[in-house]
């Protein structure tokens, strides 16, 4: 669950954070191990102020700044990768088996899951498979020191502040030792890495043992997902992501994911199921999905796709992710698309970005990365230069770009 840190503070975390975040507790710089020592001593006094035990707090007294933390928060390049290339790695037949394998036998668990939440096993699976390849590799850094580092650190304070105050009210509620609370560097805990915040709203205790256990119990780790995910306004019975065919001569423009037509407009257009049959023509919402442009893979997804999107903002992991729950549901593996798919690589990318906005266009951070943000300014490019409007950059764009 990596960038849902970014999201928001749950469980009226957000209004603590206005305190967490001001007086002492609030320095005039950041970065670095100068200085962190004296912020952490401000954050245990406002967090006592809080109502956060003295017990609590006192798991705070060994933690000190980790340069280590701050590297990999810098250093994150997983979803530089193109769909097909993630994909490939991540939706391996070793995963699809056991996934399958797990779905046959917590089906009793996932039966009652999807009675009460409405997410589908096949959702759930393919989260915790992605995850933490289904419990076994949850990670091993302590959790206070890497969150109360990057809640320290200058780049992402207003994240990370509220999520330390989240992991000693776990301690308080009992949820967890200390020593129990290692995961993902950045937090996140448990078989579907849950930051602190989010454990705190949505762990359900599904074995009934008075604990929300989500290092150890896949009960709980299931139940508490699908209440995860239907908190994010998963439609019960309705479908996310399904491959299609698309003919050459689309309307482009009319693609993704910000998009929505009824799918007969597709159908009409020739879009068809990926083993081409025709679309049902129905109103059912669904946008055009191009991971890799127009010649690459293509989805139409629907309106359980957004919830994919909240889990983490990475259109990449987003779209892998549906696209795993999709095969665990029946579907068959994705076809590469109508033509080979030149990929620029991330230096290209930041040239690309660095010559979009030369010339007006937003991209968010030059950071070598194909995030929506720079899609979009890519999407506007290609209208200007009359290319086809599929959000995707070609070696002729870039060319067009640096020619001005």
């Amino acid at each position: 669950m990596r960038l849902k840190v970014g999201s928001g503070c749950l469980m009226g975390v957000a209004l603590m954070a206005s305190s967490l975040l001001a007086g002492p507790a609030m320095a005039a710089s950041c970065g670095g191990a100068a200085g962190f020592d004296s912020w952490l001593a401000g954050f245990k006094r406002e967090a006592a102020q809080q109502g956060v035990s003295a017990n609590a707090i006192s798991a705070l007294d060994n933690v000190r700044f980790d340069s280590g933390i701050i590297a990999k928060d810098r250093g994150q390049s997983v979803f530089s990768q193109s769909f097909l290339q993630f994909s490939s790695r991540m939706v391996s037949n070793n995963r699809l088996q056991k996934g399958t394998s797990l779905i046959r036998k917590y089906s009793s668990n996932f039966s009652q899951v999807e009675r009460q939440y409405g997410v589908p096993a096949a959702v759930i699976t393919a989260f915790w498979g992605l995850e933490t390849d289904f419990g076994a590799v949850q990670g091993n850094s302590p959790t206070l020191q890497s969150i109360a580092t990057l809640a320290w650190d200058c780049r992402r304070p207003e994240m990370f502040r509220p999520e330390l105050l989240a992991a000693l009210q776990l301690i308080d509620r009992g949820d967890a030792t200390p020593d129990q609370m290692r995961g993902a560097w950045a937090g996140e805990l448990g078989q579907t890495q849950f930051m602190p915040s989010y454990y705190l709203k949505y762990a359900v205790d599904a074995d009934g043992d008075g604990r929300r256990d989500l290092v150890h119990s896949v009960p709980d780790v299931l139940a508490s997902t699908g209440n995860f995910l239907a908190s994010y306004g998963w439609q019960r019975n309705q479908p996310w992501l399904q491959e299609v065919r698309v003919p050459t001569d689309l309307p482009w423009a009319e693609s993704g994911l910000d998009i929505q037509h009824p799918r007969s407009f597709w159908a009409k257009l020739g879009v068809t199921q990926a083993n081409g049959r025709p679309l049902p023509m129905d109103g059912l919402p669904s946008s055009l999905d191009l991971p890799m442009g127009r010649n690459g893979p293509a989805f139409l997804a629907y309106p359980n796709f957004q919830v994919f999107l909240k889990w983490n903002q990475s259109a990449v992991y987003s779209t892998t992710a549906a696209y795993f729950a999709a095969r665990l549901d029946g579907a068959g593996p994705v076809h590469s698309g109508n033509a080979p798919v030149t990929v620029l690589s991330p230096a290209e990318v930041k040239q690309l970005q660095t010559a979009l906005v030369r010339q007006g266009f937003e991209t968010g951070e030059i950071d070598g990365k194909l995030g929506e943000a720079t899609r979009a300014g890519v999407k506007k490019a290609q209208i200007k230069y009359g290319l086809p409007a599929d959000a995707y950059p070609t070696p002729e764009l870039l060319a067009r770009l640096r020619g001005g």
